[in-house]
């Protein structure tokens, strides 16, 4: 699933795309959007904004009109000069919207919706988002709070994943942070201090913000994701995996160095 820096750095395309420019047309292809009218409701509004709150999307249009994505496993932006190919067929497209130099595509859903700005504000899948890790000002408080409000028997790598305790932290970014702040992902809510939590986040900021300014880490820059069996770059203990939590999402991490 897209973590938090891929989507801001497809808000990042998609806004460079369409934001102060005329939208020349808006197609939705997907046969579940056959009587909606997207096309007629938008037509001759301009986007004013493209922003992204953990792993949600917006692309905010004149008038109080917003259209919501969240790709899940499944879906992806696609940002192409006017002709070019696309990276996935066009039988894959649920959104294109056009200007005279751009096609944004959005492929494959699974969430995408017109919706009110109001609705934006109070539906309860994006009003009830932690505070987003990519925020210029990480809110600490109220990661914290939600934090401790949670079952404190959970697991720590389990909760980091909660996108309603903390938004766009995903699998691998949740190894790396637990990792480099050394802490064991299995360790009990009620057994980490709060700047033990806090911990994870700044040592997690600076990558994915890496990653949204200069492109998605390569393979070796990862440390401990997808690295069963090798030997920790730290400690050289050979890093372990099994899955965790209720979805039994695998986790990865050193059981040397990690406490």
């Amino acid at each position: 699933m897209p973590e938090g820096d891929t989507i801001r750095t497809a808000a990042n395309r998609v806004g460079a795309a369409l934001v102060g420019k005329e939208i020349e047309s808006i197609e939705t292809p997907h046969p579940r959007f056959g009587k909606d009218g997207w096309p007629e409701r938008l037509a001759g509004r301009g986007v004013r904004a493209v922003d992204a709150h953990g792993k949600h999307l917006m692309i905010r249009f004149d008038g109080g009109l917003t259209i919501h994505s969240h790709l899940r496993m499944t879906g992806a932006w696609g940002v192409y000069p006017r002709g070019k190919r696309w990276h996935r067929g066009r039988h894959r497209a649920w959104l294109v919207i056009r200007t005279g130099e751009s096609e944004v595509v959005q492929f494959d859903g699974p969430v995408l919706e017109l919706m009110s700005e109001g609705r934006t504000r109070f539906d309860r899948r994006i009003a009830q988002l932690g505070p987003d890790v990519l925020a210029d000002e990480f809110d600490d408080a109220a990661f914290i709070r939600r934090l401790r409000e949670d079952d404190q028997t959970r697991t720590l790598g389990d909760a980091l994943l909660d996108q309603r305790i903390v938004a766009g932290i995903g699998n691998m970014w949740k190894a790396e942070g637990c990792w480099r702040a050394q802490i064991d992902p299995w360790r009990r809510l009620r057994d980490v201090a709060d700047d033990e939590a806090l911990a994870i986040i700044y040592e997690v900021r600076p990558p994915m913000f890496e990653s949204v300014n200069n492109g998605f880490p390569k393979s070796e820059g990862l440390l401990v994701y997808k690295r069963a069996g090798a030997p920790c770059p730290r400690c050289q203990t050979k890093i372990e995996a099994r899955g965790q939590g209720d979805d039994n999402r695998t986790t990865y991490w050193c059981p040397g160095c990690q406490r």
